[in-house]
């Protein structure tokens, strides 16, 4: 793409109609946009239009974002990644461009750069850190900070890998290379910085800069830190100390009395203070202790100032951690004194319990966000949480203090919410998130347990009244903390105990409250997951068949209540249901139709992917197990669903493709031969190669493919369709990313069909397949090919096998055997692929003349070695990790991709289901072979195969009693 006015016209137009409210407009640009960003320099060109500063702010702003995108798809990528030379100019533009660009540009160019960085920082990239640093300098002498803050937050989005990647010598060169240039000048910014904050005088949007300036240094303190403790760190810990103190000790008035957002600036620094000394606290404590007493003095009296208002909750959490960790330490000793727990306990711990107006807010305004807080864990950044995480840490030593302080105030709680419950409701909810939050769970086990009080009692005084209450409306708060006790403790609370509540949840699903009846759903969800000792369900569906009709109807109409129209809680409940119960034909109707006109629904507009999915797991498993049980249910599932899937396919539901395509397998699965012609409808659309551009499409296709070919072979093998099929196969092996379903493709033609439907085709599929060996030799491919080799021979025999591959090239079979197949045969893992490989491998040296013939006999003895390591070698000790495993991070951000539908899953079939044990069978074949020729076989083993091996076939000799002579 050329960098001219046209283009500059071309690219201005699009970015202008991406911001368009209308679908069409915007639809057609990003379709423009998409089609230009596959030729060279359209990188380049859109950081050019970024930079150009004639054209609007958010037509750049939008092109900003654009490119961001596309280096992330593009920079790295297998398929048509950003040329070398365009990486190169990119390079060399988006520094100066980031520090002169507008605050909402710069940090889309930052994270841009971020993303290069990610890749090629520092090997690919020597010039940017030297480039960084100079920048810093000359912006520090002009005291420019609006450059400084650009260039600190790139330094922290690069150096942030330091933190989360696993400890290698690579990484450590990587750090080092870092701390030898950038340590040294972050000291120097963190210092002059410093001196102009204690000068004073300074206006307050000056001070801010200065602020986000420290809170940066701070970050990338923290990054450069993370490993190990650096050499010029621990120099210079003083003076970094002596600052991070200030920061506790010392108020700006400038800003704290300037309202919420000045307090929020100095906080945001102190909170980022914590966390560097909370990671000192933890990795670098006998070089910290020096400092411990008055950083713990300073935390905790800071921890005395901050108010309860949300805004100040990541201080308080980041303060209330570092505490928490001083009390796991060898310096617990800090909280020995006389006194202190119980004060932990009334100033930190109950305050930042007790229910807030911003909880309550949050609990009826946001009921996802609460949910996700409150039951799912994620609220360990929450201040009910990380003080009870105080409290478990400080029990770490002191738990008979903790346990007798805190069951204490739980029961003082408890009898002041029985003087006045209208009015103290918020302590019995309290008294309940203590005795769930500080419940324990032992290492490997599913089992919640807490010493604070016995659950059966608590459970049934505390929590029964709350169940049993006749109005599902009132005090919803505590219904949802009694909902989750019953959910915690649920296997401690016997079954004719819970039995009895069953009802009762059934009834809270029609609660008002979002949080109420997603807690009752989740509850019942989570109760039939519970196993007893043996393994067996505790809960089956004789105790859900009884109240099954009142329990559907509930949880059917939960989504009718407000903001639960796609309450992913209620719809993994119904699937979960679903797994347990019975399925009876009316049943199945009344069901599929519910979950039918949801999916109508969701298609106009999907919006959360979980609930999406789990219905389409509902549908799964409804049609799964109701064909199980009744084969002829599958035309009533058919009706109601293949309007719908109808409905996706022809209005491009794009995020629902996957899901379809697994469905239609299913359905195709449990038809019986000759399929429905509406099904050979769908197999023409399956051919088309439009349906295979998405790559999240691909494995679900794959799937659906695979159903036909075992379903209709007979129509498949007529006309071009198979022509069709393979080309399939070709274009699919020819990416790294989707050559294994490439070979999912190939091995079920080769099962499904008859030898002379594929014979006119095989000449062609070997010549694809040299092509990619030859191309790429990936560990993945080589083991795809072995086990299609496999599958081929087990099918057709060796002789088909050696004499098609040697029709494409002469003698390459023989090449392929010593290349791949015999040094790679170890790498098989799985039982289905093991005994495959290993049959065929025995065939081979036992069946086919090429390796018979006395002039292989090296062949032969290096393949009975290759077989003896694949049958008597654990997999930990022949599989070594694969190298070419793709870095999931790289596909951040929001696109439809491929989710496995559980319940719609394919069976794996067993192609060799009569041969039970492949080291009996290798061992028998063998020992037949060499009665033969006797004496023959012996010498070629003693003089080819390993000696440590040739003792592992002597053992399976002995082990089935079968010679070998």
């Amino acid at each position: 793409m050329e960098w001219n006015p046209q283009t500059l016209q071309f690219l201005s137009e699009c970015f202008l109609r991406t911001l368009s409210p209308s679908p069409e407009p915007r639809r057609h640009a990003e379709s423009s946009l998409a089609e230009a960003a596959a030729r060279p320099n359209y990188a380049l060109a859109v950081l050019r239009l970024v930079a150009e500063p004639s054209i609007d702010d958010q037509i750049r702003q939008a092109a900003a974002v654009n490119f961001k995108n596309h280096l992330r798809l593009r920079w790295a990528s297998d398929d048509a990644p950003v040329p070398d030379p365009e990486k190169d100019q990119i390079k060399t533009l988006i520094v100066p461009l980031m520090l002169s660009a507008t605050p909402k540009i710069q940090s889309q160019l930052s994270e841009a750069l971020a993303l290069i960085g990610h890749h090629d920082f520092p090997k690919s990239w020597p010039s940017l850190l030297p480039e960084l640093v100079a920048n810093l300098q000359k912006a520090s002498q002009s005291s420019d900070y609006a450059s400084i803050n650009g260039i600190l937050g790139t330094a922290n989005s690069i150096f942030k890998k330091f933190r989360f990647q696993y400890k290698t010598k690579d990484l450590l060169l990587d750090l080092k290379y870092c701390l030898d240039n950038f340590a040294a000048p972050l000291l120097e910014v963190f210092l002059k910085t410093a001196s102009l904050i204690d000068a004073g005088g300074v206006p307050a949007s000056t001070l801010r800069q200065l602020f986000e300036s420290q809170r940066l240094c701070c970050r990338i303190f923290y990054s450069l830190n993370f490993q190990e403790l650096p050499e010029f760190f621990e120099d210079h810990m003083k003076e970094w100390m002596g600052e991070f103190r200030k920061y506790l000790t010392t108020s700006y008035p400038a800003l704290e009395s300037s309202g919420a957002d000045g307090v929020a600036v100095v906080d945001e620094l102190r909170a980022a203070v914590c966390e560097n000394i909370n990671l000192y606290m933890e990795k670098n404590e006998e070089e910290f202790q020096g400092f411990l007493n008055d950083f713990a003095l300073a935390v905790w009296t800071l921890l005395g100032n901050v108010s309860q208002l949300s805004s100040r909750d990541r201080l308080a959490i980041t303060a209330i951690k570092f505490l928490t960790t001083v009390s796991t330490s060898v310096h617990h000793t800090l909280f020995a004194s006389d006194g202190v727990i119980p004060q932990i306990c009334q100033c930190i711990v109950i305050p930042n319990v007790r229910l807030r107006d911003d909880d309550e807010e949050l609990f009826e305004m946001n009921y996802i966000e609460f949910i996700r807080r409150d039951m799912e864990g994620s609220d360990l950044d929450t201040r009910r949480r990380i003080a009870c995480e105080l409290l478990k840490g400080i029990a770490t030593h002191y738990g008979d203090a903790v346990k007798s302080i805190v069951s204490a105030q739980i029961q003082s709680l408890l009898s002041s919410f029985a003087a006045n419950p209208g009015v103290n409701w918020k302590d019995k909810d309290c008294a309940i998130y203590l005795v769930v939050s500080l419940a324990t769970k032992k290492a490997g086990a599913s089992v919640v347990s807490t010493e604070l009080v016995d659950v059966q009692s608590f459970f049934e005084s505390v929590i029964v009244p709350e169940l049993q209450s006749s109005d599902v409306n009132g005090y919803p708060m505590l219904k949802a903390g009694a909902l989750k006790f019953f959910t915690m403790f649920r296997t401690q609370i016997s079954k004719h105990v819970a039995l009895k509540f069953f009802p009762d949840l059934v009834r809270f699903l029609t609660a008002e409250s979002n949080v109420v009846h997603s807690y009752a759903a989740s509850c019942i969800e989570k109760l039939l997951l519970v196993k007893d000792e043996g393994g067996g369900a505790r809960y089956t569906s004789a105790d859900i068949n009884p109240i099954f009709a009142m329990l559907m109807n509930n949880l059917f109409s939960a989504f009718k209540l407000p903001e639960s129209e796609e309450n992913q809680y209620v719809m993994k409940c119904i699937m979960r249901v679903l797994a347990v119960v019975d399925i009876s034909v009316d049943v199945a109707r009344v069901c599929i139709e519910g979950l039918g006109s949801l999916l109508a629904e969701v298609c106009k507009n999907p919006k959360n992917p979980i609930f999406n999915h789990y219905l389409f797991e509902s549908v799964a498993i409804l049609v799964r197990r109701a064909c199980e049980r009744d084969s002829s249910l599958v035309s009533i599932f058919e009706a109601s669903l293949f309007p719908r899937l109808e409905i996706i396919l022809s209005n491009d539901v794009t995020e629902f493709f996957p899901y379809t395509f697994q469905l239609l397998a299913q359905l195709v699965e449990l038809n019986r031969p000759p399929i429905p012609p509406i099904y050979m409808q769908i197999f023409e659309i399956l051919l088309s190669p439009e349906s295979w551009k998405r790559s999240s499409n691909v494995p679900a296709l794959v799937r659906l493919l695979q159903a036909f070919l075992q379903k209709a072979p007979n129509e498949i093998s007529q006309g071009d369709r198979l022509t069709k099929v393979l080309g399939i196969f070709d274009t699919l092996i020819q990416s790294s990313s989707t050559s294994e379903q490439g070979f999912y493709v190939l091995n079920t033609v080769i099962e499904s069909l008859e030898y002379n439907a594929i014979k006119p085709y095989i000449s062609h599929v070997w010549a694809a397949l040299f092509r990619e060996l030859q191309k790429r030799r990936t560990v993945k491919l080589i083991k795809s090919l072995l086990i299609f080799m496999s599958l081929f021979l087990i099918k057709h025999g060796s002789a088909i096998v050696v004499d098609t591959m040697n029709s494409v090239q002469p003698d390459i079979f023989i090449v392929i055997l010593n290349q791949f197949w015999i040094p790679n045969l170890k790498l098989i893992t799985g039982a289905i692929e093991l005994k495959l490989t290993a049959v065929a491998s025995t065939r081979l040296i036992c069946e086919s003349p090429v390796l018979l013939d006395p002039a292989a006999s090296v062949s032969w003895g290096k393949m009975v070695d290759s077989i003896v390591t694949l049958l008597s070698r654990p997999e930990e000790d022949r599989v070594e990790e694969e190298p070419d495993m793709p870095d999931i991070a790289e596909n951040a951000g929001y696109t439809t991709t491929f989710v496995l539908l559980y319940n719609a899953g394919k069976k794996e079939e067993d192609p060799l289901k009569d041969i039970r044990d492949p080291r009996e069978f290798f061992v028998a074949s063998l020992s037949r072979l060499s009665a033969l020729s006797p004496g023959r076989y012996p010498k070629v083993i003693s003089e080819n195969v390993d000696p440590a091996n040739q003792a592992a076939l002597l053992q399976l000799c002995n082990t089935y009693n079968l010679p070998l002579v």
